[in-house]
């Protein structure tokens, strides 16, 4: 005569289909809950936002005298401090982590720029969208998970290429990219986007997370 199955056996399996259904269900819900806004985020990337929109226009006024002078010595190196305009891209999304961090922090730092005065006005808004989409697809490729020095340089040299590529087909028309104008812009851009906005924002999302200002965060843990 068979036996029948234990009780206990039927139960320990139900059990564990149960705990493997239940995982990816946690998984899922962990992913959404990192990837939610909070208020704390809205308010903490609209204070970098207001910050950075102050430093751009300590730097725009600078650059009416800088700039031009930097052009006259070598066509093209004024690319060189391009990135301070943008670094705030990559350190919104590192201090948030959040999709959206970087349009959101330059946004308002575009904002700020045009209520405390520029020339540049409302181009100011599209420029900032043009840099943030290439700093989020970066991050977005990753699936905003990985937050190393090595993704930030990809996403700093990814908006430096598109912001190098708008000034050319927008601004820049007379000069081809292979031409020394366009070629030295180039460098010069790229190595601004490594500089500024790569090591420069590590370093000071470093600085803020060994401060414990990001303590409430999870790119303070």
């Amino acid at each position: 005569m068979a036996k029948p199955f234990s009780k206990t056996v039927i139960h320990n399996t139900d059990a564990k289909l149960s705990k493997q259904v239940r995982q990816p269900l946690k998984t899922n819900q962990g992913i959404h809950k990192a990837l939610t806004w909070r208020v704390v985020d809205i308010a903490v990337g609209a204070a970098d936002g207001v910050m950075s929109g102050v430093m751009f226009w300590v730097f725009d006024g600078l650059s009416y005298g800088l700039f031009p002078l930097m052009t006259l010595i070598l066509p093209g190196s004024a690319a060189l401090l391009h990135a301070l305009f943008y670094f705030p891209a990559t350190l919104g999304s590192l201090i948030v982590r959040k999709p959206g961090a970087s349009a959101y922090v330059l946004l308002v730092a575009s904002f700020v720029e045009v209520v405390l005065g520029t020339k540049y006005s409302v181009s100011l808004v599209v420029i900032a969208l043009v840099q943030a989409l290439a700093a989020e697809t970066v991050f977005a490729v990753f699936r905003y998970r990985r937050w190393t020095l090595g993704v930030t340089l990809l996403s700093s040299v990814a908006i430096g290429i598109v912001y190098n590529f708008y000034l050319l087909f927008f601004y820049y028309q007379a000069f081809s990219f292979f031409s020394p104008r366009g070629l030295i812009g180039t460098a010069c851009e790229l190595l601004s986007a490594a500089v500024f906005a790569g090591f420069g924002s590590w370093g000071l999302y470093r600085a803020l997370a060994k401060s414990g200002v990001l303590a409430r965060f999870s790119s303070g843990q």
